[in-house]
């Protein structure tokens, strides 16, 4: 059984192909590997399958940018195989080893943008966000082991070329699973 990782979700919140938040979105400089459920900061995140904590650590904090906010991840190997990386999560209620059940809170939702501090330096699509400073979860969703440090990696966005292996297109698998 999976759950949606959004539990008090009950419309459409996924994005669509091109649009801001979306899987592989061209961001001019980056793209974008995973898929942003905007939801309000505090939100209960849940874990969609049963599986294991790999890992946990900062995804983004200021020390990184300047505009970003501290925030979390949790890696999750699913017993389907898969990887969830769920991110920009403001806290987490697991460790590392810790077995998990589909539907079981992992975390909350987080703030990454810090609108105080984003100025005429950051990307346009940043700067598009300044008085918005949406909350969200940050998904993505991996064959293997995902990319966690990688000098092309920062923040859920890829700087190299090509996209890197073992990334998944998490649109189709999280609409399978979505509350209508």
């Amino acid at each position: 059984m999976r759950t949606f990782p959004l539990p008090d979700k009950t419309e459409n919140i996924l994005r669509e192909n091109g649009e801001s938040g979306s899987f592989w979105e061209d961001r001019k400089d980056r793209h974008h590997c995973g898929i942003d459920l905007y939801a309000p900061e505090g939100e209960p995140v849940i874990a969609i399958e049963n599986g294991e904590v790999t890992d946990i650590g900062i995804m983004t904090s200021p020390e990184m940018i300047s505009y970003w906010n501290e925030t979390y991840y949790i890696i999750i190997r699913n017993h389907s195989g898969l990887f969830c990386k769920y991110g920009e999560l403001g806290s987490s209620n697991i460790k590392v080893g810790d077995t998990v059940e589909a539907g079981q809170v992992i975390g909350h939702v987080g703030t990454v943008l810090n609108s105080d501090k984003i100025d005429g330096n950051a990307p346009e699509y940043i700067q598009k966000l300044k008085n918005k400073n949406p909350s969200m979860l940050h998904f993505e969703l991996w064959e293997a082991d995902p990319v966690v440090e990688d000098s092309d990696y920062l923040g859920g966005n890829w700087f190299g070329d090509k996209m890197p292996q073992k990334l998944l297109d998490p649109t189709e698998y999280l609409r399978s699973i979505e509350i209508n």
